[in-house]
């Protein structure tokens, strides 16, 4: 009698149990896809405003079909994005562009298990993309967009790493996008101009236990893109991210708004106590916490 045997058989059922669920997954992937390109076609002769763009297939909220809107209108000089926070890059604003659209792309994000976990995926080898694990801050976010072979006019920047954010956009100016998106702090209104303060080792878990103390204010973000020749057009209606097209690339329906026009309230709730639990206090509670903080104005 073969002992072996019981074990060879639990191998061949896990292998096969594996294959099935693989196979579950690009084909659930696929469905996705499928779902946008209608989404897509629906949204192109629906309303201009933001909420009514909205749909998902990857991205976390409505990004994919607010971007679809803008690409509609503005003219891209080439179709390449860069994107750092992207984690496995499952859920990210420029993953449909890549897989529906034919644009290339950099993804970045702190983590080797991550950018280990992007490459192992079919989207990896299907289309035209680079994944470079790295720490973000203004001192290499240059370096590390030159090291890619990333220089010059692109398409889309997408900015999200929960932290200086701010710092690190106002730094960068080895790539010149047509389009920006930038995450927000909601909690902050839309009055205040004002950014955590720099330091390169920041990490929202570590800087604040509600995770709650991060980022910048849509004022300090709309401010900024000013200064770089980029128009704030609109926030998603989650209220955490805000879109900029470079001003002489304006078209159609798309005007540039003041962060009081364009900023829109976050309905989600993500604090924690000082344990790490999930917490769910009001905007306001929520808020008073966070203003009370230390954070830097950057406009007068």
């Amino acid at each position: 009698m073969n002992f072996l045997e019981p074990f060879n058989r639990a191998v061949r059922r896990l292998n096969s149990i594996w294959k099935s669920v693989a196979q579950l997954s690009r084909d659930a992937a696929l469905i996705r896809e499928a779902l946008g390109r209608i989404e897509a076609r629906q949204t192109a002769t629906a309303g201009t405003g933001f909420a009514e763009q909205e749909f998902r297939v990857f991205s976390q909220w409505g990004e994919d079909g607010i971007l679809a809107h803008l690409l509609r209108h503005v003219k891209v000089p080439r179709k390449v994005f860069v994107e750092f926070g992207v984690e496995t890059y499952v859920e990210a604003n420029t993953r449909w562009l890549l897989v529906n659209d034919e644009w290339s792309g950099l993804v970045l994000d702190g983590s080797e298990d991550n950018i280990a976990t992007i490459r192992r995926d079919p989207v990896y080898w299907q289309h035209p993309l680079k994944a470079a694990q790295a720490f973000i801050t203004r001192e290499n976010i240059n370096d590390l967009l030159t090291a890619q072979g990333l220089t010059g006019e692109i398409g889309i920047l997408s900015v999200d790493i929960d932290g200086v954010d701010y710092w690190v956009w106002e730094a960068i100016t080895a790539v010149q996008p047509a389009i920006v998106v930038a995450e927000y702090n909601s909690l902050l209104g839309s009055e205040r101009a004002v950014t955590v303060p720099y330091n390169p080792e920041f990490q929202r878990a570590k800087a604040h236990h509600s995770h709650s103390y991060y980022g910048a204010s849509l004022a300090a973000l709309v401010a900024l893109g000013t200064r770089k020749g980029m128009a704030f057009v609109g926030s998603n209606s989650a209220g955490n991210n805000a879109f900029f097209v470079r001003r002489e690339l304006l078209a159609g329906p798309l005007r540039e708004l003041t962060a009081a026009e364009g900023y829109v309230r976050r309905g989600f709730r993500e604090a924690r106590d000082a344990e790490g639990k999930l917490i769910f206090p009001t905007f306001e509670e929520e808020a008073a916490l966070v203003n009370s903080l230390p954070w830097v104005e950057v406009e007068k």
